[in-house]
């Protein structure tokens, strides 16, 4: 159980940075949303992999119950990904619909000029 948790918490990882490094927005914003589902899958993952196991509470003392408040740290950070998620829609729509289209490097008429040879004054 524990390897495929950590399996699945590395491929989020490598797939989010390998789409964040792309030149175009959407695929940042797809990037952006595996990282923080890789760290949602982490932050559950810490509170003790249990199955068949009570949430909390067993009814016979044990001490083998799942942790509750990385549970709740999920479901936190599930609501504040889901928010962020959409401001960097909207920014990047914002982007498109004034550039048309949706490259973010720089290669525009504010760019600096990295191809001129200087010619020492």
């Amino acid at each position: 159980m524990e390897i495929v948790v950590a399996s699945s918490v590395g491929v989020l990882t490598a797939g989010g940075v390998y789409l964040i490094l792309r030149l175009r927005a959407f695929p940042v914003i797809l990037g952006l949303a595996l990282l923080s589902y890789a760290v949602n899958v982490f932050l559950f993952a810490t509170g003790r992999l249990a199955i068949n196991t009570p949430p909390v509470l067993s009814k016979y003392g044990d001490a083998t119950y799942t942790d509750p408040l990385p549970q709740a740290l999920v479901l936190t950070a599930i609501v504040i990904s889901f928010g962020m998620t959409a401001v960097l829609v909207m920014i990047a729509l914002g982007a498109y619909l004034e550039a048309d289209h949706d490259r973010i490097d720089m290669t525009g008429p504010n760019a600096p000029d990295t191809d001129k040879k200087e010619t020492g004054a």
